[in-house]
């Protein structure tokens, strides 16, 4: 039996740039050495005005070592993790999307969303932890997390994603155990040993980003405000419809929804 996709219908030759919404996307294990590393991205964001070249933010962290890591050792570990995690490249048509909208946000809490967006778009295990586990938890908050049901989920995953075999009992559990630990630090719940989760706020630049995700691998709008991945955000299908209203009536983008004919603007150059 299939797994559900991200996506239904879109462009599959540009699926490519946004991992979590490729069928075939494998799942990667590199939550297990640490978690989001979402306090390392802010500092690293926030020396700049402008969305850098790759080997620019590598500068950054290995010879200015802004992140202030003791050895080069430690900084190179770090850069090889902040890299993996959040594309860190101006050029990549996924980061670009996104610091458009990081730029955007007004708040804490809506660039801890958006942040998690992003690292949830370029890890299909990340996504698919939160569009089919944690979207439950989400709405029925605040509901206990457990280290043990995330393995079970990676566990029963293995069946579509044969490189999950590979993985020791010891980095599952890891990779539980961070998974937990990060969403909390994204604001989507709270605990240090026993977690419970947060329902998410509805703010403009997560779901733009999300929108802007789908129309770059060629989702059409009407399929768009169907896609499984607003579940990130606890957004159902109809609660999609919903949230877009609001924005546009917050003037965070522009939507109109007329039988099938939608009008999308998500504004600034859009």
């Amino acid at each position: 039996m299939r797994r559900p996709s991200h996506i239904d219908r879109a462009d599959r030759a540009n699926t490519r740039a946004v991992p979590a919404l490729e069928a075939s996307g494998a799942y990667f294990s590199r939550l297990s050495a640490r978690s989001a590393l979402y306090t390392e991205l802010r500092l690293l964001l926030d020396a700049d005005h402008e969305p850098l070249a790759l080997k620019a933010y590598c500068a950054r962290v290995l010879e200015e070592n802004c992140l202030a890591r003791a050895s080069g050792a430690a900084r190179k570990k770090l850069w090889q993790e902040l890299k993996s995690r959040y594309l860190l490249d101006r050029e990549l048509p996924l980061f670009a999307a996104f610091w458009k909208e990081w730029r955007r946000c007004q708040s804490e809490a809506e660039r801890g969303l958006t942040a998690y967006i992003l690292l949830a778009l370029n890890d299909r295990l990340v996504a698919d932890l939160g569009t089919e586990w944690l979207f439950g938890y989400l709405r029925r908050a605040p509901a206990e997390l457990r280290t043990e049901d995330v393995r079970c989920f990676i566990e029963r995953a293995g069946r579509a994603h044969p490189e999950v075999e590979s993985w020791t009992e010891h980095t599952r559990v890891a990779v539980a155990q961070k998974y937990l630990a990060s969403i909390r630090d994204f604001g989507l719940a709270r605990g240090r040993v026993r977690k419970v989760t947060v329902g998410p706020a509805l703010y403009g630049a997560p779901v733009r980003l999300l929108i802007r995700a789908l129309q770059l691998v060629g989702v059409q709008p009407l399929e768009l405000i169907q896609a499984p991945v607003f579940r990130l955000l606890a957004l159902d299908e109809r609660a999609v419809i919903d949230a877009l209203g609001e924005l546009h009536r917050l003037g965070e983008l522009h939507f109109r929804m007329q039988g099938d004919v939608i009008e999308l603007d998500l504004g600034e150059d859009d």
